[in-house]
């Protein structure tokens, strides 16, 4: 994945570029590349996925064990990263329609992020979820097809749009 990723990353080295010239990238744009693209090819498992989901709906703490994982504001940022461009360029349209920040990946991944909704101090009607999805086949924005699909459905059954 890395390797096909590091010869096709023609839009991301012009970018990484872009940055350097506007000193907002402090390492060489090759360096930068490399460490991104070597991030964005790890392999991981439909749970791991999920719980990664989970921990970030939960503000970075792990629910299940109750292990603070990462500070609240890395959360806060993910979830505002996942809502306003983790879908590639349909992002927008993810964000109206679905409304559930999402992270999808370039092999057919997409890691979903449910906060919990509390109306009051005691009912909580979404008690937060993390969702891991694959589906290979992807759309010309990237991003899987049937992935996104079945976010749609789950976010119209169960009311867990953010907005």
């Amino acid at each position: 994945m890395y390797e096909s990723e590091w010869n096709t990353a023609h839009r991301n080295r012009a970018l990484a570029y872009y940055l350097k010239e506007s000193n907002l990238l402090e390492l060489e744009v090759e360096d930068a590349l490399a460490i991104y693209l070597k991030q964005c090819s790890i392999t991981v498992r439909l749970d791991e996925l999920a719980k990664i989901g989970l921990i970030i709906a939960y503000n970075g703490v792990n629910p299940i064990t109750g292990e603070k994982i990462f500070p609240k504001e890395v959360a806060r940022i993910a979830k505002v990263l996942m809502v306003t461009c983790g879908m590639y360029n349909s992002s927008g349209k993810f964000a109206a329609n679905v409304g559930i920040p999402a992270k999808s990946g370039v092999s057919g991944g997409i890691v979903a992020s449910v906060p919990p909704t509390c109306l009051d101090d005691h009912s909580c009607p979404n008690q937060g979820y993390g969702i891991g999805v694959y589906g290979p086949a992807i759309d010309s924005n990237g991003n899987s097809t049937a992935g996104t699909m079945l976010l749609s459905q789950l976010s119209k059954t169960y009311d867990f749009s953010i907005f």
